[in-house]
């Protein structure tokens, strides 16, 4: 007996996640990823799949003044906010670093509404889709912005979790040291069903709103743009993606690309073969990558839930992963995801547009903290975190994840803040060094440690290779 009847995808992944409370649209999207894997589906698009993108229509934006009253009082803002810090030491909701003293991720989120609705005149609702161990800090820290929930709205609703599966044995983990460390977050890819089943889609269109503007939580480029709204209204589409061009720090990142029946798909690095990794990581040839910046036709969404049976049928990618992220002698297991862009593919309107890099500052390791903390990266008045006027890209950072990877052990190696980096265009950081106030970092800049713990004095300039 194969070992595909021998697990049926709705057997005990299916009795456990019942067991646990979610509803049947979100079983019957992990059966579809699960009975891929399952399959030996290996998820991936090859060069034989895929071709690249040429030239994208551009749209600068404007920011919020002028905006269409009309468009604006059908458009809700969503907030992508599942995500943990895991991957800095940190087992709270990511959006809570600070990434200036004194203001977190949200804190700035909050900020952008709020100016957005001083500036426009319309109540904008904003919505943040948080995860199982995100909703309570969350709602914890927005309680102190009154008035920012709007219409009877709430401020967030709800991503779903599925169980990790093992792989010794393709079935659902047990981990009675942790219970919780047996469920995952499906990707954001679960926005679409999540919005279903939470009633959160239901309500909105019944409110009145045709149009959501999604983006990540950790990007505060992301601000709302109404020449972007206009644009994909005017176009008659009902799915955009946002897309910039890539560059070197872009590399092992997912890029847009086209099917070979002309829709177009997004390519994450979980889904490029192993063979294939140079292509996936040329910049000139594959131009684009996705911001993760979406807007949306509610109605059209609804309907094509309602033609899937509750979900969209997105790629599926697989993660493989330990069961304790913090132990890796702990089990391998697989997690079933998918991402929010890979909807590109199933509207059947759908468009890329090309912006400006400002619309991408994200935060997914201490190395783009430093960043967006330091003077590369400037705060606006109303709570976005963009390039300096003087930079086109961001500065290449890397710094020796042994001792900076964690949050606690990198704000100890910058007492006084981060170096001036915005005449940065790279800083490779190997070994235990801390850094002094007032540093300023220029051009390319590698520091070579000693193997003892060293330090950058206070009003260093550092040009090309230093070492401590």
């Amino acid at each position: 007996m194969s070992l595909t009847s021998q697990i049926s995808p709705d057997s005990s992944f299916s009795t456990k996640m019942a067991g646990a409370g979610l509803p049947e649209a979100a079983i019957a999207v992990f059966r579809h990823h699960l009975a891929r894997f399952l399959t030996g589906d290996t998820g991936t698009l090859g060069r034989d799949r895929i071709e690249p993108v040429g030239e994208l229509t551009e749209i600068t934006g404007s920011g919020p003044t002028g905006a269409d009253l009309d468009l604006l009082a059908r458009t809700v803002v969503v907030k992508l906010n599942g995500g943990l810090g895991t991957g800095m030491g940190l087992e709270t909701a990511k959006s809570m670093i600070e990434v200036r003293p004194g203001a977190s991720f949200l804190d700035l989120i909050a900020r952008q509404i709020l100016s957005l609705r001083q500036r426009t005149g319309s109540r904008i609702p904003l919505l943040l889709m948080n995860s199982f161990r995100t909703e309570k800090a969350t709602t914890d820290a927005l309680a102190v912005y009154r008035g920012l929930a709007v219409d009877g709205l709430p401020l967030g609703f709800l991503q779903h979790r599925v169980p990790k599966i093992r792989i010794e044995d393709r079935r659902p983990v047990t981990w009675d040291a942790d219970p919780e460390l047996e469920w995952c977050p499906p990707g954001h890819g679960d926005l679409y069903t999540a919005l279903a089943t939470s009633g959160t889609l239901d309500l909105l269109l019944e409110r009145g709103f045709e149009f959501a503007f999604v983006s990540n939580s950790d990007n505060l480029g992301a601000v709302f743009d109404p020449d972007l709204l206009r644009h994909m209204v005017g176009s008659g589409a009902q799915f955009m993606m946002e897309v910039a061009d890539r560059t070197p720090a872009d590399r092992k990142g997912g890029h847009l690309c086209r099917l070979r029946d002309g829709r177009l798909a997004l390519r994450e690095s979980a889904q490029c073969p192993t063979d294939e990794s140079d292509d996936f990581r040329d910049i000139h040839r594959h131009r684009y990558f996705n911001t993760n910046n979406i807007w949306l036709s509610l109605p059209a969404l609804a309907a094509l839930l309602e033609r899937h049976c509750g979900f969209l049928p997105l790629d599926t990618i697989f993660n493989r992963k330990t069961v304790d992220p913090r132990d890796s002698t702990s089990p391998d297991v697989v997690q079933l995801e998918s991402a929010m862009g890979a909807a590109i593919s199933v509207f059947d309107r759908a468009i890329a547009v090309r912006v400006p890099r400002r619309r991408f500052s994200p935060v997914k390791n201490t190395d783009d903290l430093l960043g967006v903390r330091s003077d590369a990266f400037e705060l606006t008045d109303d709570g976005r975190i963009v390039l300096a006027a003087s930079r086109t890209a961001p500065p290449t950072i890397s710094l020796d994840p042994d001792h900076f990877n964690h949050l606690d052990a990198f704000d100890r190696r910058f007492p006084a803040g981060p170096p001036s980096l915005v005449n940065c265009t790279s800083l490779r950081v190997d070994g235990d060094v801390t850094f002094g106030e007032n540093v300023v970092v220029e051009g390319e800049v590698a520091i070579r440690g000693s193997k003892a713990p060293s330090r950058i004095p206070d009003g260093a300039v550092l040009r090309g290779e230093h070492r401590t």
